[in-house]
């Protein structure tokens, strides 16, 4: 099971992490920083088959590609920021972490805009002109 050995991971660098805090912080940050990169490259085969079904029903379901590309650049941002922040945070830079939080809300919110219209659009023509 992927999860046991991603956690099984996790829980090993945590116990390294902590033996080694009190010593060599920059290696107790490189480390965390590369167990991060390993999970991550755990999981990115289940991220494509994840993007791969979405692709499949959209195809099915005859949404505009622009739509459904725009959703997934939405998602690549949400977990890249969520990402790199953890990063920062373990780094002990709060203050940096909420900023790339912010410019990761304010990319979200610059390509949600299309999508935005369109559905506000829609709602818009379901009602009677008068």
């Amino acid at each position: 099971m992927d999860i046991v050995n991603i956690v099984g991971i996790g829980l090993i660098a945590t116990l390294l992490i902590l033996i080694l805090q009190e010593q060599k912080t920059v290696v107790t940050f490189l480390l965390s920083l590369f167990v991060g990169i390993v999970i991550f490259l755990f999981i990115i085969g289940k991220i494509a088959e994840v993007i791969a079904m979405l692709q499949r029903l959209a195809d099915q379901t005859k949404v505009n590609a622009v739509y459904f590309q725009t959703i997934l650049k939405i998602m690549g941002i949400a977990y890249v920021t969520e990402f790199g922040a953890q990063i920062v945070r373990d780094a002990g830079q709060e203050a940096i972490a909420s900023k790339i939080e912010l410019a990761g809300k304010v990319l979200i919110m610059v390509l949600a805009i299309p999508i935005i219209t369109v559905v506000i659009e829609t709602v818009v023509d379901l009602f009677p002109a008068t």
